[in-house]
């Protein structure tokens, strides 16, 4: 198994396409982060001043985007093997493919963490930039920090893997890619929007809430902040983004992994 992970992560590593992505994930972030500590303290815009522990707190853990986009590597990396017809090289060196398909998901989760590591230090060097800045006290402690950056690794690596193993589902990169933003975007806001009891145990949203964000704070449109109910404890998140990768993942090695090779 450990070769087969230093395999995949030479692949990834010669893939453009993944420091795209994470350029993209630390812009975002930093953009986000950055609109978000403007307008902190601002009545209409519902975060609360940088001196306070929930205002700091809410521009330290724009991390969502580092999630989303770690799936979509995690899409790439197992769908990419189709798209450009690799897909029989590679499983002629390896005939176990569900091995491949651990191997490919356990990089993806590597990747997804340093995409989470970058995003939280981000959003955590722009906020105290802006408490800097305006000569505030920083309201929240350096274990508390330290703990939605290491949070938001942990959100990104699983979500990575839970991407991985989509792209083994659907085969196609494209349609994978649409999947994971239509689902974190849209389906789960609304969801989480009308069903406020059920939004701890929607996976982005679970993911989210391990790098210290709101519950429904990563949603977008009318479900963004809507109060109700209460995150699900660090452990019990991570026990579900884990066995939502391993029942994706089960599924596309009974289904997709058979006929992968035509």
């Amino acid at each position: 198994m450990t070769r087969l992970v230093r395999i995949e992560w030479l692949k990834l590593r010669t893939m453009r396409v993944g420091f795209g992505l994470l350029a993209t994930s630390a812009a975002l972030t930093a953009l986000f982060a950055s609109l978000e500590a403007s307008r902190a303290g601002n009545s209409q815009s519902g975060v609360a001043p940088l001196f306070t522990a929930s205002g700091l707190g809410t521009v330290t853990t724009v991390t969502g985007w580092s999630m989303i986009l770690s799936a979509v590597l995690g899409v790439i990396v197992t769908s990419g093997e189709y798209r450009h017809y690799t897909a029989t090289l590679t499983y002629l060196a390896t005939a176990n493919r569900r091995r491949v398909l651990v191997a490919k998901s356990l990089t993806a989760a590597v990747a997804g963490a340093i995409f989470g590591l970058v995003s939280g230090l981000i959003a955590t060097g722009v906020g105290l930039i802006f408490v800097t800045g305006h000569g505030y006290h920083v309201a929240l402690g350096t274990g508390t920090l330290l703990g939605h950056i290491a949070g938001a690794a942990v959100g990104a690596a699983l979500f990575g893997a839970i991407g991985a193993g989509i792209g083994a589902l659907f085969r196609s990169q494209l349609a994978g890619v649409i999947g994971v933003f239509v689902w974190a975007l849209v389906i789960e806001s609304l969801i989480g929007g009308l069903f406020t009891s059920v939004r701890p145990y929607l996976p982005y949203t679970a993911a989210t809430t391990l790098a210290g964000i709101k519950l429904g704070g990563a949603a977008f449109g009318p479900a963004h902040g809507v109060a109700g109910g209460g995150p699900l404890p660090f452990a019990a998140a991570t026990a579900l983004l884990i066995g939502v990768a391993a029942l994706v993942e089960a599924i596309a090695s009974r289904t997709a992994v058979r006929h992968d090779v035509t």
